[in-house]
């Protein structure tokens, strides 16, 4: 008597990608709802005591610190509420996502002589958002 024996060898199955995307999608909800919160830490402490930051001379983009402070503030406030717009997946908070870390790169660029390391990485998580949302968007 001859026993079949089947190829018990799996094969790796494909990446679901959609679960991909909206894990990317929930990233980047939650970065913003952070970044949202720097922004507006960073902005109460510009509003406080302005000294904290360094006062850059002959800067091209120079604003009073108080006034970035207050813009740091409204932004991340914005910013929170995009967030939580996006991880709710809400259609509309996909493309204000972007709008608004493209909104907060701007600002941290300009901010960039006044506390260097922090926009950079401030910026660095705008581009991550970017991607995320985009990535989303592109494969609907």
């Amino acid at each position: 008597m001859t026993t079949h024996t089947e190829d018990t060898h799996t094969t790796a199955s494909p990446v679901d990608t959609s679960t991909t995307r909206e894990g990317l999608v929930l990233f980047a909800g939650i970065m913003l709802i952070v970044g949202g919160v720097y922004h507006a830490l960073s902005g109460v402490s510009a509003i406080l005591k302005d000294t904290v930051y360094v006062a850059t001379p002959n800067y091209t983009y120079s604003f009073d610190l108080t006034a970035w402070g207050w813009t740091h503030l409204v932004l991340g406030v914005i910013v929170i509420g995009v967030g939580v717009a996006v991880t709710r997946r809400m259609a509309w908070g996909m493309v204000a996502g972007i709008a608004v870390a493209v909104l907060s790169l701007i600002a941290n660029f300009l901010f960039l002589p006044h506390y260097p390391l922090w926009s950079i990485v401030m910026i660095a998580i705008d581009v991550a958002i970017i991607y995320a949302l985009a990535t989303r968007l592109r494969n609907g």
